[in-house]
């Protein structure tokens, strides 16, 4: 099988299931109405919001959808190092007058209760960031009728999907914004991922299954590359991100294309595991000192960044974006994905006819 089912979106664009309250179901039935494929983020919700965002989302669309589901995650934290970031952030409660979290506020993000909402309510498509789901788990959700996805960070990565019996797998490149979907955290090889290309066409030769590309793709042409790489389709969530229905605080929509960001680094200073950030004075001051601790430092920062928010003020905000954060264009959803469509068929006609841009 090398491609995922045409019945599902025609074109070859997947809007990636930002969580944070990025990907809401306006934003994700923009992008299937117009015939790419939307996605809900069920991560840090409750499996009620979860519930909720799909009756919602349901009553927006007809076309198909995705719901994006986080792995439990094990405890591999230092305790002792966590607490010594506790003390460091100290000073941004202090300054944004709140507390810490309680970083002890649980590691399995209502993974089975959220499970059981959707072998009860099933949907047309559901994926998994860190880790791989047990086969019982994939072979439930086929019965269903739920094409199911897996991220993949590396080849090897790229095969333990498969061997698990998903659908099809995520290829995220280093590139890309938010967090990196590697199945183990293992912080002496943070920032060694490979980049897109490279890395699609060593998954495409490695696995059977669909490949879709991940890691920032904002353009038309781009989609055209990762498909000439092997891929089936592309992920975008940085390009939906400034889209007029994303739910992305304007702070963050302002600064993808600000002046004042420059660069994206991997950093762990929100939430303990490696996410492409704009570099702003938290990442600077925080990131170095950071201890590998997902989500201890999720819970522990998540206070910090609600205040910062509410301040108005982006310096203390986890600004999630991809390296090519500086072409995001503020359109409605569904006119973004018809201008991508039209990119990528223009890219199409230009390799065909082997010229060149």
């Amino acid at each position: 099988m090398s491609s995922v089912p045409t019945d599902l979106f025609p074109h070859p664009i997947v809007q990636a299931p930002m969580a944070g309250g990025v990907a809401v179901p306006q934003l994700a039935a923009a992008v299937s109405e117009a015939g790419g494929l939307g996605f809900l983020a069920a991560g840090y919700k409750t499996a009620d919001g979860m519930y909720q965002e799909i009756k919602q989302l349901r009553g927006l669309t007809a076309r198909p959808f995705g719901v994006n589901l986080f792995l439990p995650q094990p405890e591999t934290a230092d305790p002792a190092a966590v607490d010594v970031y506790a003390h460091q952030l100290a000073g941004e409660a202090s300054w944004y007058e709140t507390e810490l979290g309680d970083p002890d506020s649980g590691r399995d993000d209502g993974y089975e209760t959220k499970l059981a909402v959707l072998l009860d309510n099933p949907v047309p498509v559901v994926s998994f960031h860190f880790g791989v789901p047990a086969r019982e788990v994939l072979d439930s959700l086929r019965r269903v009728g739920t094409f199911t996805l897996v991220t993949a960070t590396t080849a090897e990565e790229a095969r333990a999907v498969e061997r698990a019996g998903a659908d099809a797998v995520i290829a995220q490149g280093v590139e890309a914004g938010g967090h990196q979907g590697t199945h183990r955290d293992v912080p002496e090889m943070t920032g060694s991922g490979l980049g897109v290309l490279s890395l699609v066409a060593q998954v495409r030769e490695a696995v059977g299954i669909p490949v879709i590309a991940a890691g920032g793709i904002m353009r038309g042409g781009q989609i055209a590359a990762v498909l000439a790489a092997g891929a089936a389709a592309a992920q975008l969530g940085t390009a939906f991100l400034a889209a007029h229905e994303s739910g992305a605080n304007a702070l963050h929509k302002q600064a993808l294309t600000s002046p004042l960001y420059v660069r994206t680094e991997l950093t762990r200073a929100f939430s303990g595991r490696p996410a492409r950030a704009l570099v702003n004075r938290f990442v600077r001051e925080h990131g170095p000192y950071a201890p590998a601790a997902y989500p201890d430092v999720h819970h522990l920062t998540a206070p910090l960044r609600k205040a910062a928010a509410k301040a108005g003020d982006p310096q203390g905000l986890a600004l999630w974006a991809g390296q090519g954060h500086r072409m995001a264009r503020e359109l409605p959803a569904g006119q973004l994905v018809e201008v991508l469509a039209a990119e990528l068929a223009a890219a199409r006609t230009t390799l065909s006819a082997g010229g060149a841009r």
